[in-house]
């Protein structure tokens, strides 16, 4: 098979799908593999590292897409990208197309099978290529809140620490998956009050037992949530529905009960977010302010650490690029967890909570039909 890795060029996105280790491991499979020039260079690695072990590198972004049976890339395909999608091509990146119609449209009139790294999901509701990512977003977001808390950019002027003799800030995590437990690890770290809300008591309890009386537990309810924003210096949003958009959590009337200057960050962006004011912003320019709450809302968080977050996305949707490259995507999908990530094929929505998401028909497949 032949495999393309395009440049990203969304805005500062400086991350990239393939490292050389899988570029040997692909190499060593006997496929092809098409890298455009400077692909790597945002993480840290350079033309001549792919080129030594065996990748072609390519002068021209649209080159790229039309060598490739497969297009391997971190992030959705952007406008100026559509032009490069052509019928029959694997598209195996992240697409979160709940929130993003013009794009699904654009699968669907290319007849591009699109998989998602974000919705293939193993029988017990894991997702093992969305985690790495969840994990490094989830400790962004407090690094990032803790940062935009200060006086300079807007926010209350609270230290998350504290220091002796003056109270801590108080952190609100909404939603206790990969995002919440690692947002909550660093802002304990930190020193802070915690409270992390969920639906699921389960994951309340793993949170409890886990950090003792270090933190507070509550049940979601729109009341709960009312409750906990009232006192909030910083508000992380990390309620994730696989495949579908964000619930929103968060009206605007809300931010009225909240201290000004306090801190939303929305990690669900890429979903539409949690947050009602929510839109997507760029780490040129990541915040904005309404009603005297500052929103951080850049919709690729990870990107901002590109050497972390490539290695970690790349170890991860590598065997799965692998399954397909060397079986096809018909035997591979085999897997039902790689079947869930099937979210566009022959101009169909193949994903339910994609479809429901958009209004839009859904079409069931099976790995028979593929």
């Amino acid at each position: 098979m032949k495999i393309g890795i395009p440049k990203e060029i969304k805005k500062f996105e400086n991350r990239v799908a393939l490292t050389p280790d899988g570029l040997k491991a692909f190499v060593k499979a006997g496929h092809e593999v098409y890298i455009e020039k400077g692909a790597g260079l945002g993480a840290g690695i350079t033309d001549d590292n792919y080129r030594k072990l065996g990748g072609v590198i390519l002068e021209n972004h649209g080159e790229v897409f039309e060598k490739a049976d497969m297009v391997y890339k971190v992030k959705e395909p952007l406008p100026d990208e559509y032009g490069f999608l052509k019928e029959t091509q694997i598209l195996y990146t992240f697409l979160h197309l709940a929130a993003d119609k013009e794009l699904t449209c654009a699968l669907l009139d290319r007849g591009v099978t699109g998989v998602a790294f974000e919705t293939i999901q193993l029988t017990d509701g894991y997702l093992p290529l969305l985690e790495p990512m969840s994990e490094v977003a989830g400790r962004l977001s407090v690094q990032e809140g803790a940062k935009y808390l200060e006086k300079t950019y807007g926010g209350r002027g609270v230290l998350l620490g504290g220091v002796p003799g003056v109270a801590r800030g108080n952190v609100v995590i909404i939603g206790g998956g990969t995002v919440g437990l690692n947002a909550a690890k660093m802002a304990v770290g930190m020193g802070a009050n915690v409270r992390i809300l969920d639906i699921d008591k389960r994951k309340l309890q793993f949170f409890d037992n886990l950090f003792d009386n270090r933190i507070e537990t509550l049940y979601s309810t729109p009341a709960n949530i009312e409750r906990s924003l009232i006192d909030a210096d910083l508000v992380i949003c990390a309620v994730l529905v696989p495949g579908g958009a964000a619930p929103k959590l968060i009206r605007k009337p809300h931010l009225e009960i909240m201290k000004k200057g306090a801190v939303i960050v929305d990690v669900a962006v890429d979903q539409g977010g949690c947050c009602e004011t929510t839109h997507p912003t760029y780490h040129d320019d990541p915040i904005f302010i309404v009603d005297g709450i500052v929103h951080y809302c850049v919709a690729n968080m990870p990107g901002a650490v590109p050497v972390t977050s490539t290695w970690a996305l790349a170890e991860a949707t590598l065997p799965y690029a692998i399954e397909i490259a060397n079986k096809g995507l018909k035997e591979a999908a085999k897997d039902e967890a790689l079947l869930r990530g099937v979210n566009t094929f022959k101009g169909a929505i193949t994903h339910p909570q994609v479809a429901s998401s958009l209004g839009m028909p859904y079409k069931k497949i099976s790995q028979d039909t593929l």
